[in-house]
């Protein structure tokens, strides 16, 4: 036991800690690059077109259906291994999947004629276009001609259905919010109502004649079984003929789907369309929330470090502090909902918004009120992160600027805080990184399940507060434990759970630059 009280220092370099270290560090980066290839993989694969095959079985049955996976059975089991198509065709088969052992799969063929029809009810069909209606009576197309004359009559149909959703968007609704705000009784404002009511009847005469229109042509569409069908374009969104298409119109394809999942809002109960309410409100209420902590952290450490008595009742406000760190977040959801939604929100009802009262409008769960509650969730990281900058900055810095004649408070702003920004822009860059991907308050306090108006628009005041939204963490919550058809939720989890970390990724990159800048513009250098 000789000298077992002197331990020897290993030099650095030197034993199996360093080695340890960095093999943490590479198994991490590993699991990351893992975690992102998999969502990668799974999430961007659900948008190719793939093949439509056309399955015949042992028994004479045939169906039409895009492979998703093959899973191995169990060796007990009779059949080795089972496929999963996605048949659609809800109405005929009251189911889109069908579970098929391989042993049963006689000759699976891929036609060029085969379709996949995108439609807004029922699911997708799977089978053929035969014909083409127009104001119910048959058009005499050559087989030749059909596909490019249905191609022309649903790019048609497209443009009426997005200029009625713009003038929905930008008539309609907005004379519709005005005549419900409208409060006052004079006879001044009873003409102003009857005015805003004449011109909401005439923008609502222009959405009818283009949803005629877009009801005039129809598709016949007949599966492989036999069994047809009329299908109206106005229900349609997209028509395509994947196993005709080369890998260079697949790539398009892809990426125009990719496109309208970042740009459109959901459809189907959330499992079809995209996910663009949910990106723009996740990314402005970690703005809106960025920009309230930001302040009262950086205050609240300042205050704490240089002006404060360093003394016993400073040290618990710390400890404070540090464990409101640790608090669940679900106990912040629970106090926004008590404190902002029911308290200031009610009282706020009261005061300027009686008349519509009972129907809350700040009393409710809305933008404000969800990002308030994560700039008080995040408000101990910005804290702490800014209060442990200004200890770092050397004391002889402080006393260089009094000895030249600078009082405390210009010491404070021109050579402290500016020192003090890289630790500060630190605080706000994990302030964004927990409250991006929290979900529990959220749900007591403002985020919706479906919300596909974003919170701004062409209306006075243009940022609406109040308005509930939707966020990518509860969009995944939601989709992928609530979802009627969890096969067809799965890819959307996986690609909104890779456009969450990609938003995220976004936000922290942009402080770090701005930090980046910072230290380089103050040559601070801080560790």
């Amino acid at each position: 036991m000789k000298g077992w009280g002197r331990r020897r220092r290993l030099p650095r370099g030197e034993g199996p800690w360093p080695w340890l270290a960095a093999g943490s560090v590479a198994l991490s980066l590993l699991m990351v690059v893992i975690l992102l290839a998999v969502l990668a993989g799974r999430g961007l694969a659900h948008f190719w077109p793939a093949d439509i095959a056309l399955v015949t079985l042992d028994d004479g049955q045939r169906f039409a259906g895009r492979l998703v996976r093959e899973e191995r059975l169990s060796p007990d089991r009779a059949a080795s291994s089972e496929r999963l198509y996605h048949t659609g065709n809800r109405e005929l088969e009251g189911d889109v999947w069908r579970w098929v052992a391989t042993e049963r799969i006689a000759t699976p063929d891929v036609p060029a004629e085969l379709v996949v029809v995108e439609r807004s009810q029922w699911s997708d069909f799977l089978g053929r276009v035969v014909g083409l209606q127009e104001a119910g009576r048959d058009l005499a197309i050559a087989d030749s001609e059909l596909w490019p004359t249905v191609q022309q009559r649903l790019a048609r149909t497209l443009r009426l259905r997005k200029d009625r959703d713009v003038l929905r968007e930008t008539l309609v609704d907005p004379l519709t919010n005005r005549l419900a705000n409208r409060r006052r009784q004079d006879d001044r404002d009873a003409e102003r109502m009857a005015a805003l009511a004449s011109e909401l009847a005439e923008a609502n005469a222009q959405v009818l004649a283009l949803q005629e229109a877009m009801a005039r042509d129809s598709l016949v569409l007949e599966s492989v079984d036999g069994h047809r069908l009329i299908q109206p374009l106005d229900a349609v969104y997209e028509i395509r003929r994947p196993n005709a298409m080369s890998v260079v119109e697949k790539s398009m394809v892809w990426g125009q789907e990719v496109w309208r999942f970042l740009s459109e809002g959901p459809r189907a109960a959330n499992t079809a369309g995209g996910v663009w309410p949910a990106i723009f409100g996740t990314v402005l209420m970690v703005l809106l929330m960025s920009v309230v902590v930001t302040p009262f952290g950086v205050l609240a450490a300042v205050y704490l470090n240089e002006i404060a008595p360093q003394g016993r009742v400073t040290k618990l406000v710390r400890i404070a502090v540090r464990n409101l760190a640790g608090v669940p977040s679900i106990v912040y959801g629970v106090f926004g909902l008590g404190v902002f939604v029911y308290g200031i929100g009610g009282t706020l009802d009261e005061w300027f918004f009686s008349d519509t009262l009972p129907s809350p409008t700040f009393g409710t769960g809305g933008l404000l009120w969800a990002s308030l509650t994560l700039a008080l969730l995040t408000l101990p990281v910005v804290i702490v992160a800014t209060e442990e900058g200004l200890a770092r900055i050397p004391d002889h810095q402080r006393e260089g600027a009094l000895a030249l004649g600078a009082t405390r408070a210009e010491t404070l702003r021109r050579v402290v805080l500016p020192m003090a920004v890289p630790a500060m822009l630190t605080g706000v860059i994990l302030a964004i990184a927990r409250a991006a991907g929290e979900v529990a308050p959220l749900m007591l306090v403002g985020v919706a399940k479906l919300a596909p108006q974003v919170p701004v628009d062409g209306t006075f005041p243009f940022l609406h507060l109040e308005r509930k939204f939707m966020h990518l963490g509860y969009h995944i919550f939601d989709v992928g434990f609530f979802s009627g058809d969890v096969e067809a939720a799965l890819p959307l989890v996986y690609a909104t759970a890779l456009l969450l970390v990609l938003v995220i990724l976004v936000l922290n990159l942009t402080a770090i630059f701005l930090r980046h800048h910072v230290k380089a513009r103050h040559g601070a250098l801080q560790r």
